[in-house]
Parts: structure tokens; sequence; C-alpha cells
């Protein structure tokens, strides 16, 4: 067995939270089984006890840095569905509208941040190359430049509508706190527009880059980062994807329709399985049962993200969007896709889509309406409020007293939908990739690829904030003896 030493990667980056991967190898010293375990202990829900309940979209969102507008939609309409209020159909649009700047931000910060490094750059680029700057220097300062400028945009955005860009203020049940004026709708209109353009822009960067690279393309198709399961989202009437509203689909790993469900019936299509390895809790379908970390047909595990919205809709709500999710599933052979690595691939499908949006909601002529709140009425019970975070189906669930105080919440966040399916993606990337201990860069940044497509915030999925964020490989030999521990 080859010596090892302990590797430290700095500085740390592309992840959000705490996590380890678990790597054991045979006696050949090839992967025998991988795990990704999630030390970070989970404790948010508890804290939210005895609140007042109308407070949940403020303390919920933050959680997370990075995904609050999804946690204050999620958490606004659990308050809607708590009080038995619709809100007036300018409301929903004006919530959809801030939403679309948020999966802007949130999906441009993964493709050239934390995604592109592996591929524009490299998988197998120096780590001191594999980040922003090397993607920047790969497709040049100008578009760079557009990455800073849109991203700006969608948190202008963002703050005329939610009152703050991060950790907004805007939703309240029944409704929403204020109407934007029509000069504020032009200048959304304007930014919309451009976002359009840079959105198929950073699509031809992966036709041009990525889909011109046979390497690339093998790679992404190959059995190493496939994952043969279950898959879901949240889809319109026309079974397009819709990040707001919608009824939740479940297709089976072929493709056919599972279940169609409302938000109000999630606790009667899934459960919640715990390991006693990991914090992290693993989602799964009811009515198929848990069976582990296995793939296929008996397996109860979702994969859930924008891959995951993709396969479990008919097509996209929008033009061009449509046109590129056509392409994508053209040239992967169908649908549903099992290629884990299209995960970026559909990410800029979405990107596309939210643009687009941006767009149509923008120049819809009820959007600066003031009639934006019902004030609610009847005695608060239980709620449940979904939206597709970017990195998946989030589900925010009160259950409150006659005053509105909370005694119970569950949070079921991304990155624990996903969850088995990125344990599922990193052992065979393990598995795929690490033969008689062979330990190589290259071969750490591709076990890390499997993960890294679903985008997963683990700070999220467990709630909590341990003031670090490394992910920690440990590799053990076929003793269970541990030979590596690499800090990333």
């Amino acid at each position: 067995m080859a010596a090892y030493k302990r590797v430290t990667i700095d500085p740390i980056t592309r992840l959000e939270g705490h996590g380890k991967i678990e790597i054991f190898l045979n006696e050949a010293g090839d992967a025998e089984r991988a795990y990704l375990q999630i030390p970070e202990l989970r404790g948010f829900e508890k804290f939210c006890e005895g609140r007042p309940a109308e407070e949940m979209p403020r303390i919920t969102q933050r959680i997370c840095g990075v995904c609050p507008e999804a946690h204050h939609l999620a958490s606004t309409k659990a308050l809607d569905a708590l009080w038995h209020v619709d809100p007036p159909r300018a409301a929903k649009k004006l919530r959809e509208l801030f939403y679309c700047a948020h999966m802007v931000h949130s999906h441009t910060a993964h493709f050239y941040a934390l995604g592109a490094p592996d591929f524009v750059v490299g998988p197998g680029a120096d780590k001191k190359e594999r980040n922003i700057l090397g993607v920047i220097a790969a497709v040049g300062l100008e578009t760079g430049q557009e990455v800073i400028k849109h991203r700006s945009y969608a948190q202008k955005i963002q703050a005329m509508i939610g009152g703050k860009a991060t950790h907004p203020v805007c939703g309240l049940p029944g409704g929403m706190s204020k109407p934007i004026t029509e000069e504020e709708r032009q200048q959304i209109e304007s930014m919309a527009l451009s976002i359009v353009d840079f959105a198929e822009g950073s699509l031809q960067i992966f036709r041009d880059v990525v889909l011109k690279n046979k390497d690339y393309v093998d790679l992404i198709v190959s059995d190493t980062y496939s994952l043969n399961c279950y898959s879901m989202g949240m889809v319109d009437e026309n079974n397009h994807v819709n990040f707001y509203d919608g009824v939740m689909r479940v297709v089976d790993p072929n493709g056919k329709e599972y279940v169609k469900f409302l938000a109000s019936d999630y606790n009667k299509h899934f459960a919640e399985h715990v390991e006693p390895w990991s914090y992290l809790k693993f989602p799964y379908l009811k009515n198929v049962g848990w069976k582990g970390l296995v793939e296929g047909i008996e397996s109860g595990l979702v994969r859930v993200g924008p891959l995951g919205r993709l396969n479990a809709a008919e097509g996209m709500a929008t033009p061009r969007a449509n046109a590129a999710y056509q392409e994508m599933y053209s040239t992967l052979g169908g649908k549903p896709s099992k290629a884990t690595l299209a995960s970026h691939w559909a990410r800029l499908i979405e990107l596309l889509y939210a643009a687009e949006r941006l767009v149509e909601l923008s120049q819809d002529q009820e959007i600066t309406s003031t009639d934006i709140r019902t004030i609610p009425t009847d005695t608060p019970t239980e709620g449940i409020g979904i939206v597709e975070a970017p990195r998946g189906t989030l589900m925010h669930h009160y259950v409150t007293d006659e005053k509105g105080i909370i005694k119970k919440v569950n949070l079921v966040v991304a990155s624990a939908h996903g969850y088995g399916a990125m344990n599922i993606s990193v052992d065979k990337a393990a598995k795929g990739l690490i033969k008689k201990g062979k330990v190589d860069e290259a071969a750490k940044n591709m076990v890390e690829m499997a993960f890294r497509a679903y985008d997963p915030c683990f700070g999220c999925a467990t709630h909590t904030m341990p003031g670090k964020l490394p992910l920690i490989i440990s590799v053990y030999d076929c003793n269970r003896e541990k030979i590596m521990d690499l800090e990333w």
C-alpha cells in the first residue's frame, strides 16, 4: 500500500456547509464503498418553537445566506396555508417575479464559481487554477464582467421587491408588504431583457467548451456519473417547470408519471429515514419504501434540483428555454436523463427560463397593482409551503396553537431531498475512479464532482453554522484503518 499524508486544500471553495466523504478500500486498493457524511448538528426547527408564526419568514431565511429568498417564500406560502388565505393574483405574480430574480442570482453563482471550473478549466487542472479566476482566464475578462453585472441586476430586482437583496422582508401571510412602481417595473424589464441575453450567452459557452469536447461529453454520459432513480419537481397545468407555484410531480426511473400532489399532501407521500452515521435525514417515497442507498424502480429515493425538475416536467414554459430543453434531451438520448453531470446543463436552461419569465412578469399589466394582500381572518392551524429552491424542492411545515404560536416545525430542504442520490453518486464515482490505492488530485476532485453537480447546501440541510466550511475526505484501507484525511 502506498504511503499517504494529510493534504490540506486552501482556500475552502465550492461547497456550502460542512461534509466529509468516507471512502473504504478493499484488499486490492479499489474503492469498495463511499459515504457522504454530514456531521453538522440539526437543530434550527427546535428554537422556532414558541415563536409567533408570522415571524417565521424572517427567522427561517437566516438558515442560509445563499438561498434566503427560497426559505422566505416557502415560509410565506406555509403561512398562507396556515391561515387558509389565498393571496391576490398580483401578489402571486410579484412573488414569482422576485423569486425568478433569485434563481438567476443563484444559478449564475453556481455555474460560474462552483461548477464551471471542473469543465472550463478542467477536472485535472491545478487546484490553484480550478476556481472562478481560472474560469474568467479561460473565457475572457468580458465574460467575467457580464457575470458580475447580471448577478448585480438580480440583486437589484430582489432589493426593489423584497426590501433587501439578501434576507428579504416582503412576504406576509396573504400577500406582499408593498407594490412596485411603474418606474421600478421599467427598470426590472430593462434588466430582465439583458439577463435573457446573458443566459443565452452562458448556454453558448457550455456548448462551445463542454459539448464540443468529446472527453467531457463522454464523462457526462459515463456510468461513473449516472444515477437511475425517481425525479421530482414543481410543474404548472401543462406539466412545465415552475419554481414558485404549481403541483409536485414525480416520475419513475423510466419517465412515467408516478404521482402528482399538492403541497398540503406532502406528508402523505414522503417520510424521512435516519442513519446513525449522519445528522442529515433521508427523505423517501412512502409508497415505495426505504430500501437503502440503492438505484432503480424499487428505490424510494428521488433526484431533485435542475435535472430532477427537467426530468419530472414535459417542457419549459418559455420559448427559448423550451428549445434548449429539447436540445439537451435530444443530445443526451432522451429522457429522463440519468447523467448527473448534465445538472450543470439543466441549470443553465433554468437560468434562461428564469430570465424569460422575468421579462414576461415585468411586462404584465397587473404587476404594479396595489391589490397585493388578502388579510387573514381564519384561526391558524397547520400549513405546508413548497417552492423549488435552486437546489431542488424545499418544504416548510408549521403547526400552531389557536393564537398562531408555533408548536412544531419541520423543514425538508433540497439538499435533504437529494441526499440519498448524492450518496449513491459519490459511491459510484469513487468506485469508478479509485483503483489500486491510487488517489491523485484529479481523482479527488472528480469524486467531488459527483456531489457538486447537486449544488448541495449542508448548512441549509442541517441548520447550523459551525464557523468553517470544510469538506473532509477520509480514505480507509481494507482493514478499515484510516490512511488518508483530505481537508478541502
